[in-house]
């Protein structure tokens, strides 16, 4: 496949690109600064704002699907509403490009831990990330409204860890609105099993117009 990945660059980013490429997908990383990213084999680097519509409607009309790791970034201050700016103009780009697969990567904090609980709204969730877990969560609800595209939307495990010795095993479990547990109540997933989760639902639909979610 041909996949435009926004946020090639990010934690996740730059694992995912790997992952693709080593799968034989190419990849076309849309960034704001082209030199960000070392010359491969199958991977074309395009620059783009998400913001500036027509620029970015090009960037991704020859893809197959567009893959969202979008974050403008922790420490924003404006977080929140960068964060659903950003996701709105994606969904409209893709459409616009008629690009037919929008595949999202959201974050934990929509995933709900008991009945009408989701975990963002738990006591003790911590304040610097509720801005752009609050943000997921809503653009989750306005992505299911989405009747023109094939979208899925990925929530990874409450725990995420990458870049250390054997992070990728290659195997995971899902779920769709509940964290999945392992034996000592942990809900993890490494950055690079995460990455393979993705690949695997782009290659082998099995999530059309649903949230999931993977953790060990």
């Amino acid at each position: 496949m041909n996949i435009a990945l926004i946020g090639a660059t990010g934690f996740v980013g730059k694992i995912l690109t790997q992952e693709l490429l080593q799968r034989g997908h190419h990849v076309t990383a849309i960034a704001r600064h082209a030199d960000a990213l070392p010359p491969q084999e199958n991977l074309t680097v395009k620059e783009a704002d998400v913001f500036e519509e027509d620029d970015f409607v090009n960037a991704i009309s020859s893809a197959d699907v567009v893959l969202s790791a979008y974050n403008p970034g922790w420490t924003n201050p404006d977080l929140y509403n960068e964060y659903l700016r950003g996701a709105k103009a994606i969904q409209a780009a893709t459409k616009k490009a008629s690009v037919k697969r929008l595949f999202v990567i959201g974050g934990a904090g929509s995933l709900y831990v008991a009945p009408g609980q989701q975990i963002v709204d738990t006591e003790g969730f911590p304040a610097e990330w509720k801005p752009g877990a609050l943000a997921a969560r809503d653009y989750l609800n306005i992505i299911k409204e989405e009747k023109e595209l094939d979208w899925t939307f990925i929530s990874p495990a409450i725990e995420m860890h990458a870049g250390t010795s054997g992070t990728r095993k290659g195997t995971y479990r899902t779920g769709l609105e509940n964290p999945v547990f392992d034996e000592q109540q942990r809900s993890v997933i490494s950055a690079e099993d995460l990455s393979v989760a993705i690949a695997d639902e782009l290659e082998k639909p099995a999530h059309s117009r649903q949230r999931f979610t993977v953790a060990y």
